[in-house]
């Protein structure tokens, strides 16, 4: 992959203007730990909404951080794309993290990140029991995670996203091996409990966004391995949902779903708002077919334990058709947030 340009002049000046302000700076130094909110800078701040805003503008404005929305809310990061950020990196690197002003800033982060984590969890806590009775219905999360990493194979990841991502298990156990990791997920209140899980985790860099599985808003090939991980079951359209996942997948990528097969536990439709019990394989494989994509895998995972009201995990594996002329793949157009 080529190069990046390297910054000109003027550029690097209203870069530079941008950051030489202390509470920018502060800002970018947060930034570092992961994207916040407004209101999370506020918080740790400790100024108006308002003037935190204005500093976000102008930091959007040089090209160093990037804005997306969920909800009602705004998310900022760092960017990574673009020459601004290496501008300035070196000296965000170098800032003395014992610095008193920088230290209160990232214990009130960490108060800040504490009380988000304690709503999230709360939230979570109200659907963990029907959660864990589907989970006692089939083979342990650890023999399924298993699987899913024996069928992605050993080598390493550029871009992957994660549709219906929930809690965001799929985004720990994939991330550490991609080198740009996005969630998708409708509910501001899932990924909030994302958020939460992945700040425990210790893992940075994750990209977190509101949307519609329907219409999920990347660009066409973006991404090398699209996840759909327990969420087709939830769908009136699963077709359409591959669809558009098939739409993201870069030459050569992958998509790999998880889901149940064929089952006969109608109390799910009532309980858990499941709208389809279970797929078959040659269903799933035939949607990728139409897709553009091979079905290159499908395994079972039968539940340990015995009887009627057992769920089997399926996984299916889809490889796109189209050749790969480059290695790594070429940068994909990012959106503007």
């Amino acid at each position: 992959m080529a190069e990046s340009p390297s910054p000109s002049l003027d550029l690097t000046l209203d870069v530079l203007r941008a950051a030489a302000e202390e509470t920018r700076l502060r800002i970018l130094a947060l930034l570092t730990e992961g994207e916040l909110s407004v209101s999370d800078l506020t918080d740790i701040l400790g100024q108006s909404q308002p003037r935190i805003s204005r500093h976000l503008k102008l930091l959007v404005e040089a090209g160093l951080v990037e804005r997306h929305r969920e909800g009602a809310w705004a998310f900022f990061r760092l960017t990574d794309r673009g020459v601004a950020l290496r501008i300035i990196r070196p000296t965000l690197e170098s800032l003395d993290r014992s610095d008193p002003q920088l230290l209160e800033d990232r214990t009130r982060l960490e108060a800040v990140r504490a009380q988000r984590s304690q709503a999230a969890q709360a939230f979570f806590s109200r659907l963990a029991p029907d959660w864990d009775r589907i989970r006692s219905l089939h083979a342990p999360e650890a023999v399924v995670e298993a699987a899913v990493l024996d069928a992605l194979g050993q080598g390493g990841i550029r871009n992957l996203v994660d549709l219906g991502t929930g809690t965001g298990r799929m985004l720990q156990l994939l991330a550490p091996r991609a080198k740009r990791t996005v969630g998708l997920d409708a509910s501001h209140a899932m990924l909030s409990v994302a958020r939460s899980n992945l700040e425990k985790a210790g893992l940075r860099g994750i990209e977190l966004r509101q949307g519609d599985i329907y219409a999920p808003p990347f660009p066409r090939n973006t991404f090398d391995l699209v996840v759909i991980h327990q969420v087709l079951h939830y769908l009136d359209d699963p077709a359409r949902a591959i669809r558009e996942a098939a739409r993201l997948v870069a030459p050569g990528g992958r998509i790999l779903v998880v889901d149940f097969a064929p089952h006969n536990l109608e109390f799910l439709r009532e309980a858990q708002a499941h709208r389809r019990l279970g797929f078959a394989p040659s269903q799933v494989a035939g949607w990728l077919d139409e897709a553009g994509l091979d079905c290159t895998l499908n395994r079972e995972i039968a539940s340990p334990k015995k009887g009627d009201e057992q769920l089997t995990v399926s996984l299916w594996l889809g490889q796109d058709r189209r050749v790969v002329t480059d290695w790594p793949l070429s940068e994909p157009d990012r959106e503007v947030a």
